[in-house]
């Protein structure tokens, strides 16, 4: 198994993991439970885990396909850009999950205020997590690609 290989493999999680927080979160939020919003802030920091193994098999996944027919540097370029700023976020995502955690178990009084902020940074990363999605499917699947001559 090579980079290619486990980057196929972990690089879905992040993206997944993030929506499916964002949407729990909400629900966590309207009904004011916070079980599920400590559901949902595990998915985050799950996501943020993903995106590292993302980010290290990235590089190697690289190599392996950028000088294939159809592919092109430019491409691989665009995701990459994308990738490192979804990581960024889902770190912070990840980061800001735990403390909302801990508020969450301790009763803290400014709970409801993190579970707003993650809120806020949970819609950011599923912005980009779409966006590196697609930026990561144009580079094998040149069938969705808006320019097809982007090589």
């Amino acid at each position: 198994m090579n980079d290619a290989h486990l980057h196929l493999i972990v690089n879905h999680f992040p993206i997944i993991g993030t929506i499916l927080g964002l949407g729990i979160l909400v629900t966590g939020i309207i009904i004011k439970n916070n079980s599920v919003k400590n559901t949902a802030y595990a998915l985050f920091v799950v996501a943020a885990v993903f995106a590292f193994f993302s980010m290290a098999t990235g590089e190697g996944a690289e190599e392996i396909v950028e000088d294939m027919p159809n592919i092109g540097k430019h491409i691989i370029h665009e995701h990459e850009e994308m990738a490192e700023n979804l990581a960024l976020v889902l770190y912070l995502l990840g980061i800001l999950s735990v403390i909302g955690i801990y508020f969450n178990l301790k009763n803290k009084a400014k709970a409801n205020l993190i579970s707003f902020l993650i809120l806020t940074i949970a819609i950011v990363g599923a912005i980009l997590a779409q966006i590196t999605g697609t930026t990561g499917g144009e580079i094998r699947h040149t069938e969705i690609r808006n320019n097809t001559n982007h090589s």
